[in-house]
C-alpha cells in the first residue's frame, strides 16, 4: 500500500471522531487522498455539483491550483484556533507554499501538510514533478516537523503524533508507489508505535547486548531498501541494525540516552538511505558513514528502473556499508567521506 493511500484511510477513520479536522487539496485530491469518505464540500450551496455535494458546513476544502494561497488559508484557519486544518499537494510543489509554511512555523500553528509523490518513485511524471532537494530544504525550516513514514502502520502512528502536537506545523511526506506493509506481529520488526519518537530500531540482527557491525538509517520507501540490504550483509556474517527515522525533528527532541541507544556513538559504521540530496545526513552518519542519496535530478521512467539506474538499491547500500565498516577502523576524518552510488551528471536515461 502506498503511504498516500494509507493516509487517506486514516483521514476517513478520523472523520467521525475528530469533527474539528477538515481540509483538502490544491486540485489534487484524488492523487493526495485528502478527501474523507462521505465528507461534503465546503462550498456555497449554489455551487455544489453532482460530483461534489456540499454547503457552508462541509469539511472538504477545494483550494484550486494555488498552493501558496492554500498555505495562507490554512494559517488563517489555524489562527482561529477552534479547528485543525490540513492541505495537500505534491511534495515538489511545496516550493510554492514555502512563505506560508515558514510563517506557520514562525507562528507555531498546528497546520498539517499532506505532501505526496515524495521522490523519484513517482516515476513517469518526470523530473519536473520529482522532488530532489525538497526534504533538505524543508528540514532547514525551524519549527517544522518533516515526517516521512515507511509503511501504512507508521503512517497511522505519525498522523496520530502530528495531531497530538498543537504548537507547530507538520508535513506528512508520502509515497505514490506501493510499499510493503511490514509484519509487526513477529519479532522481525519493532512495533510501529515507536515511530512517534522519530527514529527507532526497526530490525536488529545483533543478540542481546551485542553491538552491531553497521547501522543502516533510512526514511520512507527507502526503509525497505535498507531491510533488503541487511539481508545481503547478513550473508557476510555481519550484524546489521536497521533504523527507521520518519522524523528527524522528533528524534532530535528525544533524551540523549535514547538517541545513543538507537545510534550507539561507538558504532561509527553507518549508512543513510534516502532518495533525495544527502545534505544534512552527515550529522547522523558521522565521519566514517556513507550517504546513499540522489545528487541530481531524476528522469521519466518507471520507479523500479529509476532506483536501479541511480544506484538506490540494496546492493548499493550493502557496498556502502562494507566501505563504512572499513573506514570506521581508520583514524577519524573530519567531514567524513561522501558516497553516492548514482551518477552525478545524469538525469536522462539511455533510451532503447
Amino acid at each position: 500500500m502506498a503511504t498516500r493511500a494509507a493516509s487517506g484511510k486514516v483521514l476517513s477513520a478520523l472523520a467521525p471522531v475528530l469533527p474539528e479536522l477538515w481540509g483538502g487539496s490544491a486540485d489534487l485530491a484524488g492523487s493526495n487522498n485528502t478527501t474523507m469518505d462521505g465528507a461534503p464540500s465546503f462550498v456555497p450551496a449554489g455551487r455544489q455539483t453532482n460530483g461534489w455535494k456540499g454547503g457552508p458546513y462541509g469539511r472538504t476544502l477545494h483550494f484550486g491550483v494555488r498552493e501558496h494561497a492554500m498555505g495562507a488559508i490554512l494559517n488563517g484557519i489555524a489562527l482561529q484556533s477552534l479547528t485543525r486544518p490540513y492541505g495537500g499537494t505534491f511534495l515538489t510543489f511545496s516550493d510554492y507554499m514555502r512563505p506560508a509554511v515558514r510563517l506557520a512555523a514562525l507562528m507555531k500553528l498546528p497546520t498539517t501538510y499532506v505532501w505526496t509523490h515524495d521522490s523519484i518513485g513517482l516515476g513517469e511524471d518526470g523530473p519536473t514533478h520529482q522532488p530532489v532537494e525538497h526534504l533538505a530544504a524543508l528540514r532547514a525550516v525551524p519549527g517544522l516537523d518533516v515526517v516521512r513514514p515507511a509503511d501504512a502502520n507508521e503512517t497511522t502512528v505519525c498522523w496520530r503524533t502530528v495531531l497530538e502536537h498543537r504548537d507547530r506545523p507538520a508535513a506528512l511526506v508520502l509515497t505514490r508507489q506501493n510499499v510493503p506493509v511490514l509484519d509487526r506481529g513477529s519479532t522481525a520488526h519493532a512495533p510501529a508505535r515507536h515511530a512517534a519518537r522519530g527514529g527507532y530500531v526497526l530490525a536488529d540482527t545483533a543478540g542481546a547486548g551485542t553491538t552491531p557491525d553497521v547501522i543502516l538509517v533510512a526514511t520512507g520507501s527507502e526503509v525497505h531498501i535498507a531491510l533488503a540490504a541487511r539481508t545481503l550483509l547478513e550473508t557476510d556474517g555481519l550484524s546489521v541494525r536497521v533504523v527507521s527515522m520518519p522524523c528527524r525533528e522528533w528524534f532530535a527532541a528525544q533524551p540523549p540516552a535514547y538517541q545513543d541507544e538507537v545510534l550507539p556513538p561507538a558504532v561509527r559504521a553507518r549508512v543513510s538511505v534516502e532518495a533525495a540530496v544527502g545534505q544534512g545526513w552527515r550529522d547522523v552518519v558521522g565521519d566514517a558513514g556513507r550517504i546513499v542519496s540522489l545528487e541530481h535530478y531524476g528522469a521519466s521512467a518507471d520507479y523500479e528502473r529509476l532506483y536501479s539506474e541511480f544506484g538506490i538499491t540494496p546492493e548499493a547500500v550493502a557496498t556502502a556499508a562494507r566501505d563504512s565498516i572499513r573506514d570506521a577502523q581508520r583514524v577519524p576524518r573530519p567531514g567524513g567521506h561522501r558516497h553516492t552510488s548514482a551518477p552525478t551528471s545524469g538525469g536522462t536515461l539511455d533510451r532503447p
